[in-house]
């Protein structure tokens, strides 16, 4: 008989439908046991080469477990957990993973975001206790629980489900109706961006092993239609050369222009503006009103938040990101310039920007600047702006900006904001206008 190692961990076994739960956890063991995963079980060979060797967890995130993965519809941050990478239990500490989940997620908890936990490849080597596992969720408390909107668990088994019963007296009924079950990775399409997701390799092999096994063959390639032309007054997913080309030659493109007027009248004084996110199928409206040339009246919506989250969302439905991908791996080497030197470093980075994208970020950034200078009362300091809008200035030309990034590309983009007058000040542009 194989001995469960979730026995003696403190946890006290419980009684009635939830024991019988229990039993059947230990049955999953034997048989994981039985079936040799153990023995074939490896440790991923996952290791994010931009992770600096000082970082304060280095041994944990080396593996690629807890990813930054962009935003979803309606501009929240999204984290991925991939069982896949962790490691067998002896080569990782699970408090120091407990620890690091912590530290990652206090980056974003002050705004809306949302968890999606790849459960494939959670194994008898790598399996944390239960004790650990009810230890993780008292540790998250309501700073962390509040402003998560949702948690996708992607190829749930009977095990989630056996650990649901175990833990569902402490799990309430609130947080309980953020989770959602997803058999299918094309199940997250309706509530994310997809392609910004950073899906291990064997995650992905399980999904279509799933779905082979489901019709008894091999899943069929899927056909994607062609792109269809964008419009002539189409705002979103086209280039700024593009915008300006259908906009008479004017520079910055309407809806940032609008977006940006109105936010500056009606909310440079609102506590939380830009971390709060807003109703998916309102920004799609909206969005839809601004691609068909049509008026948009942000009052007839009566939330603030929806004309910040349309401002976010363009800059991040750039085709290139607004800083070019030409710029990201100068900015990356931020952190290590001296900093007396890191402000002329930034100048000399955007100062090489091609002019239209130049004067939208001025534009852009003269705004947020604005927008830290009332911090007393809105709570968005540059460096709050930077956690926000770092992303969605710049990104790398394939795949997601690890998490071990965000330092230099959040450094960069509080330096834009706090020292605008410094660093824009000594290049203009004809025809450039400001907030």
């Amino acid at each position: 008989m194989v001995q469960s190692r979730w026995l003696g961990t403190g946890v006290k076994a419980p009684s009635g439908a939830a024991a019988r739960a229990f039993e059947e956890l230990q049955k999953d063991e034997a048989e994981d046991a039985q079936s040799g995963q153990e023995k074939t079980f490896m440790s991923p060979p996952f290791e994010d080469t931009e992770l600096n060797i000082n970082h304060p967890y280095y041994d944990v995130a080396r593996h690629g477990i807890i990813q930054l993965a962009g935003d979803d519809n309606s501009g929240r941050k999204v984290i991925t957990f991939s069982c896949c990478r962790m490691p067998p239990s002896h080569q990782l500490n699970h408090t120091r993973l407990l620890e690091y989940l912590k530290y990652t997620l206090d980056q974003y908890v002050e705004n809306d975001y949302m968890v999606v936990y790849f459960h494939y490849g959670l194994k008898s080597l790598n399996k944390p206790s239960l004790k650990w596992l009810q230890t993780a969720y008292k540790e998250f408390d309501r700073k962390y629980k509040k402003n998560l909107k949702a948690l996708y668990v992607v190829h749930p088994t009977n095990f989630i489900k056996i650990l649901w019963n175990i833990f569902k007296p402490l799990i309430s009924h609130k947080f309980g109706k953020k989770i959602t079950y997803l058999n299918y990775l094309s199940d997250l399409r309706e509530h994310l961006k997809y392609d910004q997701l950073n899906i291990p390799q064997e995650v992905i092999q399980h999904d279509e092993n799933l779905r082979a096994k489901q019709k008894g063959k091999l899943p069929p390639v899927v056909k994607i239609p062609p792109p269809r032309p964008p419009l002539p007054t189409q705002q979103f997913g086209v280039s700024l050369q593009y915008i300006k080309d259908k906009s008479k030659g004017e520079l910055i493109p309407p809806v940032m222009k609008e977006t940006v007027s109105y936010l500056k009248r009606k909310g440079l004084q609102v506590e939380g503006l830009f971390r709060r996110s807003a109703s998916v199928q309102t920004i799609k409206d909206v969005q839809k009103l601004y691609n068909q040339g049509k008026s948009v009246n942000f009052d007839d919506y009566h939330d603030i938040h929806i004309p910040a989250v349309i401002l976010k969302t363009f800059l991040r439905e750039l085709p290139q990101p607004l800083l070019t991908f030409e710029c990201y791996d100068p900015i990356l080497g931020i952190t290590s310039v001296e900093s007396s030197l890191r402000v002329t470093r930034c100048k000399q980075i955007i100062h090489g920007l091609p002019e239209h994208n130049y004067v939208v970020l001025k534009y852009l950034i003269c705004f947020l600047h604005m927008v830290s200078q009332e911090s007393i009362y809105n709570r968005m300091t540059a460096s709050s702006l930077a956690c926000v809008f770092g992303l969605n200035l710049i990104w790398p030309s394939k795949g997601t900006a690890s998490l071990s990034a965000l330092v230099p590309l959040n450094l960069f983009t509080e330096l834009l904001i706090d020292f605008y007058m410094n660093i824009f000040n000594s290049r203009t542009v004809p025809g450039e206008i400001l907030p």
